[in-house]
């Protein structure tokens, strides 16, 4: 068991927690670095969801554990106002917004950049995975710098009007989603999310996503292969179904659809340990049947840009 053991416990020694800055336009941004021991290695840049900030990721879900066990190089951003600026259209977002003027596609560019040049980061396996308001500014970001992400995924998030009448990408990026089909806040079915409180509008569905993605990417507009995954925790109530789609090769759009699975990353962890029937009736249930971080990493990691 000991000899087991041990690299695990090198392994989780040998990454390095830093909080840095980086000043855009005069305005200080900060972010969470966690790097590997090994230098220039694949760079995971993960976005929190609205009202949320970048320890959020690091303390409640297991991107880091993820990070530590694959070698790649977690990068947790803040956004100004708790808040990303994306190009959802207006009167689609709801919750807090970053202040007028912030362009966040020039601070996570740039961030990306300042770490290549470092050589903290290796250029060709950049990827970049957000979560609600996060997976809207991954989608953004997918639209204007295709050429320096290799992958990008998006979690409990759908495009909008707004979002793909901005977005023209001059390439494909392969794409993974993770929505629930009972998430109160951004609809499964599209249209507007049943919150009324904070239900995101303008919602294209999950499906009428995948088909722009796939368009993007030049793959067939209807479904691959669905295969429904082991539902491994009972008491969650929900499930996962891994739904494909035929594309190129170097390219694919996946979605894990957590049917019954609310307005959160489904993880092995609990989102929450205070008010937790609360925030079920409020964001819906959180699947724990699979690891969504682990999951993530295994289908960014297949691409890469050259």
């Amino acid at each position: 068991m000991l000899r087991h053991l041990l690299p695990l416990a090198l392994l989780l020694a040998s990454a390095t927690a830093t909080a840095e800055t980086l000043v855009i336009d005069g305005v200080p941004r900060t972010y969470e670095l966690r790097t590997p021991q090994q230098h220039a290695a694949p760079l995971v840049l993960v976005l929190h969801g609205n009202t949320e900030q970048g320890r959020n990721i690091l303390e409640h879900t297991t991107w880091p554990e993820v990070a530590r066990r694959e070698g790649f190089v977690l990068v947790a951003p803040d956004g100004l106002n708790r808040a990303w600026a994306d190009f959802r259209g207006h009167g689609e977002a709801v919750g807090k917004r970053p202040p007028a003027g912030t362009d966040d596609v020039k601070f996570l560019t740039r961030l990306v950049d300042d770490l290549v040049q470092r050589g903290v980061a290796d250029p060709q396996h950049i990827y970049v995975a957000g979560i609600s308001n996060g997976g809207a500014m991954a989608m953004s970001l997918a639209c204007v710098r295709p050429d320096l992400f290799a992958a990008a995924s998006s979690t409990i998030m759908a495009m909008t009007r707004g979002l793909a009448a901005h977005c023209h990408p001059s390439q494909g990026t392969p794409m993974l989603f993770m929505n629930g089909t009972e998430d109160p806040l951004v609809n499964f079915n599209g249209g507007r999310g049943t919150n009324r409180m904070m239900g995101v509008s303008g919602l294209l569905s999950t499906e009428d996503t995948l088909r722009w993605w796939r368009g993007v990417d030049g793959c067939a507009r209807d479904d691959g292969a669905a295969s429904n995954l082991p539902d491994r925790v009972r008491d969650d109530n929900s499930s996962v179904t891994r739904i494909g789609s035929h594309c190129p090769a170097g390219s694919d759009v996946l979605l894990y659809r957590i049917n019954g699975g609310g307005h959160r990353l489904p993880d092995t962890i609990a989102d929450s340990v205070h008010l937790t029937g609360m925030i079920d009736r409020l964001l819906g249930r959180q699947n724990r049947d699979i690891q969504g971080p682990q999951v993530i990493w295994d289908f960014l990691k297949q691409f890469a840009r050259h």
